[in-house]
């Protein structure tokens, strides 16, 4: 009972914000939401510690779902040590979010409606995560792509939030046609959808191929790479991240809740699920890192000259995921999943303590309307100083660390240890590093440092959140503070084997975790210099010489707009796709619809309309005029039958 209960409570939240949230009230809809919520995190983490200790796979079998032909598929629960962090994860961030959110939604009147929708993305990724076949997985995995389309425009009146939910919803199809697809082959390669039978067939196909197009393909490979496609979107990975920096357009706990713990992960969670069949498909896994590593490069770039506090941390997000896919796509995937689980704390706490700093300033998110605020709200910025010191990977090796210390850092020995060709992966989650230590305490020092660039009465009446939204950033910031240390030997360390049991799997030439531990010295140390360089650039820029900033940018214009401007590619998209769509469209509405079926079709209608619309006249609706049309009638049918006759016996 305790898994369906973790489970179902969002859910039955859901349902009576959603369903009676205008009979029971605004303050009512929050406190059942928030309370379940709360219920669930707590039952979660007494998941997790027996999942933890038993080491043992558990199935909880809710109902018979599906049967036709060959697919017999139940709805049942997978309960392992990867579902008891995702668990967690979810709804420890979740429940917070919600409590966050009484404070910071209090001048909304659609408050129930947002607190179902909150409940119901949560219940959509818990069904996501402890899925235990992959229609269910997909069903968990579409209803997050709907959450997060209702949650993202929430504020449907306001054009640019609607644009953003329609642009998340539609990239996310792309990913998710690849996914479909992956599903749909191991469908027809094994005959089952359930993970068990998956996993235990998949080394009899190893090496095969099969026909496409006259190429000869593997198709562990292909199909790893279409289910690898659907991660991409999901994940908002490099051409399918598009959608993530635009849905900063949501309200800020919407921004927590889903770039934080639920559905940016899912992506990296699908790859740690099917890591059996992953590890039978090196080409794949190849993929998988260089785009992971691209990702965490490219975001990173972009992060260096954003202006928006919100969007600063979700190009943050972007690349941390593309760390998590670097993990993976070499092996490491239980380093994956810590680093999962420590960003969960401390990019959610970055988030709200961004939704903090933009409720004092009476929702300016622009950073250079900021400045000084640290005297202002001490308490908000003490915890994004924790948030930046945890994501920064600020710590001394062999000693102690922040979170992100233990979880990105061990990514990054990783990746060495792996020797991808020419070390790139490496190289580029260093210089990755180096990059988001300087956006990071960017943001700090033109947020917090300096002098005030806001108007004075925005300035004057900046305060201190209410104890609803500063609750949760206290909670959150000792797991920023004490996540990687405390979690690190189960997650990575010596106890890792025990305490992933076989919820995760690696092959048997897969020794990424042994080797991580065997690097050289200097290969430790260069996070930390990487670290401590972005930091005395951002110092130097943005609180020793504050003129820099804009005299770069002069310089490096073309740098700087190509920077500002993503790499162009929403207008790379907009050129290539959207237009053409667009002029598709026309030629079908103007030469289609308006020449042939207006000029054609309704033309000839409305010919025949004016001939007969004459008769028309006709109806009046007086009686003896119909009764006189029926004597004319009448008339005419007697003159003709006796014409008629009169004609034939003459030719008789």
């Amino acid at each position: 009972m305790i898994y369906a209960s973790i489970v179902f409570l969002p859910l039955i939240g859901a349902l009576i914000a959603g369903l009676f949230g205008r009979v029971i009230g605004e303050r009512p809809s929050e406190i059942i939401t928030t309370g379940l919520l709360m219920v669930a995190a707590v039952l979660s983490w007494v998941a997790f510690v027996q999942t933890g200790f038993e080491h043992e796979t558990h199935k909880v079998q809710l109902m018979r779902w599906i049967t036709s032909g060959e697919l017999d598929t139940s709805w049942s629960l997978r309960i392992d040590t990867l579902t008891g962090v995702m668990l967690v994860v979810v709804t420890t961030v979740s429940s917070l979010v919600h409590l966050y959110s009484i404070g910071y939604m209090h001048e909304d009147d659609s408050r129930p409606r947002f607190f179902a929708y909150l409940s119901l993305f949560t219940f959509a990724m818990l069904m996501l995560v402890t899925s235990d076949n992959l229609l269910q997985m997909f069903f968990g995995w579409e209803g997050v792509g709907l959450a997060s389309y209702l949650l993202i425009g929430f504020w449907y009146k306001k054009p640019e939030a609607n644009a953003a939910a329609i642009k998340a919803f539609v990239v996310n199809r792309v990913g998710d046609f690849g996914f479909a697809l992956g599903i749909f082959a191991l469908f027809f390669v094994f005959r089952s959808v359930d993970l068990d039978v998956i996993f235990a067939a998949a080394p009899t196909v190893v090496n095969t191929n099969f026909q496409f197009a006259g190429y000869e393909l593997d198709i562990l490979t292909t199909i790893s790479l279409l289910l690898f496609m659907g991660a991409m979107g999901k994940s908002a990975q490099f051409l399918l991240h598009t959608w993530l920096p635009d849905a900063m357009e949501g309200p800020t706990p919407v921004s927590a809740l889903i770039h934080a713990a639920t559905m940016v992960t899912a992506g990296v969670f699908m790859v740690a699920r099917l890591s059996p069949i992953f590890e039978f498909a090196p080409n794949a896994l190849m993929v998988v890192t260089f785009i992971g590593a691209v990702t965490a490069f490219f975001a990173a770039t972009v992060g260096l000259v954003q202006n928006d506090i919100k969007r600063v941390i979700a190009y943050s997000t972007c690349s941390q995921l593309g760390y998590m896919f670097v993990a993976c796509g070499i092996g490491a995937y239980g380093v994956a999943i810590f680093h999962l689980f420590t960003h969960a704390f401390f990019k959610a706490l970055l988030f709200l303590g961004a939704g903090s700093v933009i409720h004092a300033m009476h929702h300016e998110q622009d950073m250079r309307q900021m400045g000084e605020l640290r005297s202002k709200i001490p308490w908000t910025f003490a915890a994004m100083v924790i948030g930046t010191l945890a994501l920064t990977g600020v710590g001394i090796p062999h000693f102690y660390g922040f979170a992100g210390f233990h979880s990105k850092d061990a990514i990054i020995e990783a990746a060495y240890a792996a020797h991808t060709p020419s070390n790139y992966a490496f190289w580029m989650l260093v210089i990755a590093a180096l990059m988001t230590s300087f956006y990071s305490w960017r943001l700090i020092f033109m947020t917090f440092f300096g002098k005030t660039r806001a108007d004075h009465h925005t300035f004057d009446h900046a305060h201190e959140s209410p104890a609803t939204m500063m609750v949760p950033l206290a909670l959150l910031s000792v797991g920023a503070i004490f996540a990687g240390a405390v979690f690190k030997d189960y997650f990575i360390g010596h106890e890792e084997a025990v305490f992933w049991g076989a919820s995760l799997f690696r092959g048997e030439a897969n020794h990424i975790l042994h080797e991580m531990h065997q690097i050289p010295t200097w290969v430790l140390f260069a996070p930390l210099i990487a670290m401590l360089t972005g930091f005395a650039i951002a110092w130097v820029y943005y609180i020793g010489a504050p003129w820099l900033p804009a005299a770069t940018a002069k310089t490096f214009r073309p740098l700087y707009l190509f920077l500002l401007n993503k790499w162009y590619i929403d207008e790379l998209y907009d050129w290539l796709f959207v237009r053409p769509a667009f002029a598709l469209g026309r030629f079908f509405w103007k030469g289609g619809d308006g020449a042939v079926i207006d000029g054609a079709i309704d033309g000839t209608a409305a010919g025949v309309g004016r001939v007969t619309g004459r008769v028309v006249k006709i109806q009046t609706g007086y009686v003896y005029h119909y009764a006189f049309a029926m004597l004319i009638g009448v008339a005419a049918i007697l003159t003709w039958l006796i014409y008629g006759g009169m004609i034939a016996g003459a030719v008789r």
